[in-house]
């Protein structure tokens, strides 16, 4: 319904990396922004032709003329799935969105690598946030994803080098952690002042309050609801 929040994860089939490249991560950020466009569906021979076009970087230019569907809030992309937060701006915008998403990687996956068939396990997890809690956690669960490639036993025991850990996901591309920080990076995917308005945050104290999220955790957080690995 327009205005609920969701939280969108879905895998690569059999666990497979869905990302082998730079190239891969993005083409999937350039439909993250592409795609979130209730006018955008051209033809077969067109998404074809847009599919295995070269992404360049900045990859992503303002459309004057986009619809969005939903208020994309952050985002991370792990080898063999994404996750997605986000705001619905019309009813099922969050169901539409995903399936443009991974129908559009797909296609893009399947032609460069000469392959057919799904690419991703079933349909995508698209889950209500409906609790306080819920939607508090989420986007530091969401930011924090890609410790698994630093510390891949983070959650079970908790971060070992709190410096070391910030200092890698400072340094990896494919989140919206570092626009939420004031690092530019695909500063288009998210609505920023939307983010920064529904957590009653900026910059500076979301870069401080995320330090302390993973400075607190101490390997008990319960991640049932949030996670696909």
């Amino acid at each position: 319904m327009q205005g609920d929040f969701f939280h969108i994860l879905t895998r690569g089939v059999e666990k497979r990396k869905i990302f082998l490249d730079k190239k891969d991560y993005l083409r999937f950020v350039h439909n993250l922004y592409d795609f979130n466009n209730i006018n955008y569906a051209p033809p077969y021979y067109k998404r074809r032709k847009l599919a295995m076009r070269k992404p360049t970087q900045p990859v992503l230019r303002k459309n004057k003329e986009k619809k969005e569907i939903v208020e994309v809030l952050c985002w991370a992309l792990m080898p063999n799935h994404p996750h997605i937060f986000l705001q619905e701006k019309i009813d099922g915008g969050a169901s539409v969105f995903s399936k443009k998403i991974t129908s559009g990687h797909t296609q893009y996956f399947n032609i460069r690598n000469k392959r057919i068939g799904v690419l991703f396990q079933g349909r995508s997890k698209i889950i209500l946030v409906k609790h306080d809690a819920h939607f508090l956690h989420l986007p530091f669960y969401i930011l924090s994803n890609p410790l698994d490639l630093f510390q891949p036993d983070w959650r079970e025991k908790g971060i070992k080098n709190l410096k070391k850990a910030f200092e890698f996901l400072e340094n990896y591309q494919w989140s919206a952690l570092l626009d939420l920080i004031g690092k530019e990076n695909f500063p288009e995917v998210i609505n920023k002042n939307l983010f920064y308005e529904l957590f009653d945050t900026n910059e500076k104290q979301f870069k401080k309050d995320f330090i302390e999220w993973l400075k607190n955790y101490d390997g008990e957080f319960n991640f049932e609801d949030f996670d696909i690995r």
